[in-house]
């Protein structure tokens, strides 16, 4: 998930906008059964450095059939307020870890007081190169 579609959306967010306040993204990755999604923050952080957050959770398309609610409210898609997600720490914890791994983090993820877990990662090779791998 972080290959597939956190670090692309990491980059097009860097990318995009301009120094100053954070933005979001949410993403999907998955199949018929489920969704994985991550909600995604990009802030441009200290001099030469990215700071980003993130959260994820998934959809179980599967119970949704089951319980007659096909597919899954739009809801299920999006964190509160806008949504009733409840954030899965231990896969953003994979998944941040695994984006940190790529991304050539400065330090340990921390936790946010809204349920992300927040790394700072170098600009240069995010903003230059995308990882072929």
């Amino acid at each position: 998930m972080a290959r597939a579609v956190v670090e692309p959306a990491v980059r097009e967010l860097l990318r995009q906008y301009p120094r100053g306040r954070p933005f979001a993204t949410t993403v999907t990755f998955g199949g018929d059964d489920f969704s994985m999604c991550a909600h995604v923050r990009a802030q441009w952080a200290a001099p030469g450095q990215a700071q980003i957050a993130l959260a994820c959770w998934v959809v179980n398309k599967d119970t949704a059939r089951y319980l007659g609610d096909n597919p899954p409210a739009e809801e299920e898609m999006r964190l509160p307020p806008e949504g009733t997600a409840q954030w899965d720490e231990e896969l953003t914890g994979r998944v941040i870890g695994h984006l940190a791994r790529r991304l050539n983090a400065v330090a340990t993820a921390l936790p946010t007081p809204d349920e992300h877990l927040t790394i700072a990662v170098p600009l240069g090779p995010l903003l230059l190169q995308d990882h072929g791998d």
